[in-house]
């Protein structure tokens, strides 16, 4: 029992270790992130989200809150989107063409200048994710990445890149979470929430 205990305490004292190391260093891109963010909902831009896996529900939460929980009353809402949702689509692109565009082939349907493309990806090395990242790029919209390891590829090319300092997949995908959450946060502390909880 003591041993499951103390298994439970490093656990949670790795956690708390990553969101210290995060308050340290992060802060400014996190600040960077909220303000393109708001940019983005006041000048009627869209949002694009894309994971893979656990990276993937990530993705489909944070729309969620960006659709829902973020609505703050008399201002504009924001106009976001699940990459990872459609799964016909997703299985249509991978089928015919690749899986590693399965993000690209959508973007191409949609994105404009000005856009926001966000890539999740723990290791910052998943192919579908890269290619996007860098059509995006090459469209002209504001790219961000939520990596962790070292950063990978596709922070060296995301115009905002912010790395969880871990290696352990399972802290680096509860972390973004906290930092989509965190966002949310700060965004609903701009006025008065739509929604109370």
């Amino acid at each position: 029992m003591m041993k499951i205990q103390q298994g439970i305490k490093n656990n949670l004292e790795k956690q708390i270790e990553c969101i210290q190391e995060l308050k340290k260093n992060q802060i400014p891109i996190i600040e960077e992130i909220f303000r393109v963010l708001i940019k983005a909902r006041e000048d009627g831009k869209k949002i694009f989200l894309m994971g893979n896996g656990g990276s993937a529900s990530t993705a489909t939460h944070f729309v969620s809150d960006l659709l829902k929980t973020s609505i703050i009353k008399k201002k504009r809402r924001f106009k976001a989107f699940s990459l990872t949702d459609n799964t016909p689509v997703i299985l249509a692109w991978a089928n015919d063409t690749s899986y590693e565009n399965i993000f690209k082939n959508q973007l191409e349907n949609f994105i404009e200048k000005d856009d926001i493309v966000i890539g999740i990806s723990g290791s910052g090395n998943s192919r579908n994710i890269l290619n996007a990242i860098k059509f995006a790029n090459e469209m002209k919209a504001h790219t961000i990445v939520l990596t962790g390891m070292d950063g990978g590829k596709v922070s060296k090319i995301s115009k905002i890149s912010l790395i969880v300092p871990s290696n352990d997949m399972l802290t680096i995908e509860t972390l973004h979470l906290l930092i989509c959450h965190l966002l949310i946060t700060m965004i609903r502390q701009q006025g008065k929430p739509l929604f109370t909880y």
